[in-house]
């Protein structure tokens, strides 16, 4: 499937449980926002290079906006895919994208963040250099010679 494709990295998978569901028998809206979220942490850490030696230089990423678009729901016992992409990066910004799967590949949810890098020192925005920086352009120039064919919300002035 394209989506596939053009969304690189894959979470483990994630099976809808009971405790998840509300009174409408679908999955509530503030498990998307978790599931997202834990979903990236290894995207997160290992392939853009938030890790703790990262942190522990003085630097971090504060989320400035997030977005969900909800496209289809997600029923109890239903398994879910999250799958990630870098689309745009500045000296300061980074703006990530991501898909939610179920088990028959349907689009379920469409989620983008936008992270600012962050001084811990100041605990403002900072611009990122070096290889830190260099890592992410090769990862975005890569990414964005995969088309999505989904539309997308976040837009930033700063890109």
């Amino acid at each position: 499937m394209t989506i596939q494709l053009t969304f690189p990295y894959p979470s483990k998978p994630i099976a809808i449980k009971t405790n998840m569901c509300d009174q409408n028998g679908h999955m509530n809206v503030l498990y998307y926002s978790q599931i997202f979220g834990e979903g990236i942490e290894d995207f997160y850490a290992t392939t853009l290079g938030f890790s703790a030696e990262y942190f522990d230089s003085g630097f971090s990423s504060f989320t400035l906006e997030d977005n969900i678009k909800y496209v289809k729901e997600c029923l109890l016992d239903e398994v879910v895919v999250t799958r990630y992409r870098l689309h745009r990066v500045n000296k300061k910004l980074i703006h990530l994208t991501a898909v939610m799967l179920n088990q028959k590949d349907q689009l379920c949810a469409i989620y983008e963040t936008v992270l600012g890098h962050i001084d811990m020192n100041t605990r403002k925005t900072a611009p990122m250099s070096g290889p830190f920086l260099d890592n992410l352009y090769q990862i975005m120039q890569e990414h964005n010679q995969l088309v999505i064919d989904i539309p997308l919300r976040l837009g930033v002035k700063e890109f």
